[in-house]
This record gives structure tokens, C-alpha cells and sequence, in this order.
């Protein structure tokens, strides 16, 4: 499948820097590229637009003012050197956060996330109707004690709670990360993931990300580390909680 992308960004080096980066990926044309955020809602206006690369802080128009502006197919993901501006932009829904200077590797990463829920978005039209984006219910079937079934980008897959690392949110949708580095994208929001886990072993930690307490290996003020070596952000509120629910009165002192 190939997939529309518009840059915004009001540094030309930072410009050059993401279209060099997509050129390296399969399957992406950049439709344009614009030095701020009034030219890019022109091309909005008249293209259909995949995937939004955009910086924040832009003459004319901002990144976030940007984004309230798009139709439901976009998917935005914000590169941008100013980190205090990621709860704002979780909260509009942008499919990811990259903080300048660009790293390919991440890069590609926060791509190939905006491609599975771009996937995900295409088969819940296909399953519930054109134009239907909305979560579908009932995806996830728990039918035995230690196990659940999702429904994914591969069809129906059996899921062990002990193999969950985490799960992250992609809007109405999550991705699942189990052992061995496997990945599952489902037509299942966070929320209702939440709803449907088992209390005792899973715990939403952040607006973003449910933890398996039982993989946690470490929790530092902002982040938990899990077995496999992934680092998950914790928010204050959650932390406190978790470490209780860990440590059960077992934790040495002096």
C-alpha cells in the first residue's frame, strides 16, 4: 500500500532531514512539503493526506492549531524540539511524539506505528462499514484462566496474560507487546483493554500504557523497566500505587 505524507516545518535543515528519512522507507510519497502551518492547511485542503510530519512552533499557524483542523483519515506525528508540548499532543490523538534532533531509528519506528493503526483503521471499515472509525466492541473474548483472544491485523490470536509485556494506545486502538518481540494491533481501545484485563496483574500507568506488574523490573520516577529491557513512562499518581501493590510491605529499610 502506498501512503500520502505531508512535511511541515518552518527549518529548512529539519525539512531536508525528514524527507531524506521517508525516502529510505518503501511504500511513502511525499505528496508536499511546507515551511509552515498555513501552507500545509492549503495542501490539506485539497489532497488527501495520510500521514502529517509536523513541527509545533510554526509562524502563521501552529502545529496544534494544525491539527484540530484535520479530517479523521490523517494521522499526525509531531517532531518538534520542545518536549513540554507531548501531554498536549496526546490528548489531540497524534499517533506519536519525536523530539528533535531526528533519529531514523526512532523515526522509523513512530512510521511503522502510523502504518498498523492506518492498517487498523482500514479493516474496521472493511468489518463495520465505510467511514465507521470507531472502536468495535467485543474484539477482545477472555475464554479461559490463563488467556485471551484478540482480534488483529493476522485474524484471531491466542494471547497469554504471562506473555504481555505492555500494551500501548494508538487512539481507538492498542498494540500489544509480548515476549519475544511480538506485537499485535487490535481494534481495541486502551480503555476498554483496561476494562477487560485482570486487575491483580494488569495496571494502566500512564494516559498511553497498561504494564504487566508482574514484568516490572524497576521504577524510577518516570519510567518502570520491564524484563525484556523496555522502558514504559509512569505518571506520579500511578506510580505510588504500583510501588505498594509491588512491594506489599516488603520493601527493605533501614
Amino acid at each position: 500500500m502506498i501512503y500520502r505524507c505531508l512535511i511541515v516545518d518552518d527549518n529548512l535543515i529539519d525539512r531536508h532531514l525528514i524527507t531524506k528519512c521517508l525516502n529510505k522507507i518503501d511504500g511513502i510519497i511525499i505528496a508536499a512539503v511546507c515551511a509552515d502551518g498555513f501552507e500545509a492547511s492549503k495542501v490539506l485542503a485539497d489532497q488527501h493526506i495520510d500521514i502529517l510530519f509536523s513541527d509545533i512552533e510554526m509562524p502563521y499557524l501552529s502545529g496544534i492549531d494544525l491539527v484540530k483542523t484535520l479530517n479523521p483519515h490523517t494521522v499526525t506525528i509531531f517532531i518538534t524540539s520542545h518536549k513540554d508540548y507531548a501531554v498536549e499532543g496526546f490528548n489531540l490523538n497524534v499517533i506519536d511524539f519525536i523530539v528533535k534532533p531526528l533519529n531514523f531509528d526512532r523515526f522509523y519506528t513512530a512510521v511503522n506505528k502510523a502504518i498498523a493503526y492506518i492498517t487498523l483503521k482500514n479493516i474496521a471499515r472493511g468489518d463495520s462499514g465505510a467511514g465507521n472509525d470507531k472502536e468495535v466492541s467485543g474484539n477482545t473474548i477472555i475464554t479461559a484462566a490463563d488467556c485471551f483472544f484478540l482480534k488483529d491485523t493476522n485474524g484471531i490470536t491466542r494471547v497469554k496474560y504471562s506473555e504481555v509485556f505492555y500494551i500501548e494506545s494508538l487512539g481507538d486502538y492498542s498494540k500489544v507487546f509480548t515476549q519475544n518481540g511480538g506485537k499485535h494491533v487490535t481494534l481495541v481501545s486502551l480503555k476498554s483493554m483496561q476494562r477487560q484485563l485482570p486487575e491483580h496483574q494488569f495496571k494502566r500507568i500512564h494516559k498511553q500504557y497498561i504494564v504487566n506488574l508482574f514484568h516490572i523490573v524497576t521504577i524510577t520516577a518516570n519510567e518502570v523497566v520491564l524484563f525484556d529491557k523496555q522502558i514504559v513512562p509512569i505518571n506520579t499518581a500511578a506510580r505510588q500505587e504500583v510501588l505498594e501493590l509491588l512491594t506489599n510491605n516488603k520493601l527493605l529499610t533501614r
